[in-house]
């Protein structure tokens, strides 16, 4: 696993459709009702090569959202033309994409290195691994737990807060919205990859437009 994978996914042509967020790459399709997004994720899992990929499919009732990947790390070049596919099957089914809709919610937990315990946050909340330092909704519903190492430099023994993983041409107005609802700006010094917001009462959030907009190659489309 490496973010050659990702990278090459989003310097691809022909996946505007799609976000690439914490959780890999998801793109959201608009519908009218509860069967036509059943229709639609019937014929998403014909796409040749999604079968037993991984890929999680969401079905409401004025949308499906289809995640190709539960980790951005795991998603590689191949999934470009998975991508590309289930964008051309949803177009036939007249629904189209709204990348405002793509997002994922994760609860980042500090702690000094001595006091990691990813064992403990797995077993309360019946999650899954997926790598070493984090855990996954095994249904694909709930937010990802992630450990962080907490600065040793910092009197703190653990930490939490919330990552907001959203498209980077949303982020900024993700952002104001927060600011217009009372919350306060802590942290800026990442924009526009990412800005640290907290509540009135100190509870702190980051906004980040990372990996959707997360590097400055040449490739980065947009």
């Amino acid at each position: 696993m490496s973010e050659q994978g990702w990278k090459s996914f989003l310097a691809a042509e022909g996946v505007e459709d799609w976000v690439v967020l914490h959780g890999g790459a998801i793109a959201v399709f608009g519908v009218s009702s509860l069967g036509e997004a059943v229709r639609l994720a019937d014929a998403v899992s014909q796409v040749p090569g999604i079968d037993r990929s991984g890929a999680l499919l969401t079905v409401a009732d004025d949308h499906l959202s289809v995640r190709l990947v539960r980790g951005v790390f795991r998603l590689e070049e191949s999934h470009v033309d998975i991508a590309r596919a289930v964008s051309a099957t949803a177009r036939a089914h007249g629904a189209a994409a709204d990348r405002a809709r793509a997002q994922e919610v994760q609860v980042a937990i500090a702690a000094q290195p001595d006091a990691i315990d990813v064992d403990f946050w797995r077993a309360v909340l019946g999650y899954s691994p997926l790598a070493d330092d984090n855990a996954v909704d095994p249904l694909g519903h709930g937010s990802t737990v992630w450990m962080q190492n907490l600065d040793p430099n910092k009197p703190l023994r653990h930490a939490m807060h919330v990552d907001v993983s959203v498209a980077r041409e949303h982020a900024e107005a993700r952002v104001a919205a927060a600011l217009a609802a009372g919350g306060r700006l802590i942290n800026d010094a990442d924009a526009p990859e990412g800005w640290i917001l907290s509540d009135s009462a100190g509870n702190r959030v980051c906004i980040a437009a990372w990996p959707d907009g997360g590097f400055t190659e040449s490739t980065n489309p947009g």
